[in-house]
């Protein structure tokens, strides 16, 4: 699964409440901002954590506003050991 989430979700810690959110439910990946100010994350793993995951990332830390969260299913061709916060 690919998504991007626009609003205010930089400098408010939403890569920080994503990678803690995905680990807690056992997804691999990764989380990073965009220069456009959107965030964008790469995760696998059990199509329910995802759902839940997905779910999470619509409300966001307490200081995010989240506006939109656009995903796409396709499966990513690298396969990730672990979740990780990108530069």
């Amino acid at each position: 699964m690919y998504c991007t989430i626009s609003g205010l979700v930089q400098g408010v810690g939403f890569r920080y409440f994503a990678s803690v959110r995905a680990r807690a439910l056992g997804l691999r990946g990764w989380v990073r901002n965009r220069y456009n100010g959107d965030v964008e994350i790469a995760a696998q793993g059990d199509d329910d954590a995802l759902q839940d995951f997905l779910d999470e990332l619509r409300s966001g830390p307490r200081s995010a506003q989240v506006r939109k969260v656009r995903v796409d299913w396709q499966e990513e061709e690298e396969m990730y050991d672990s979740f990780e916060i990108r530069a």
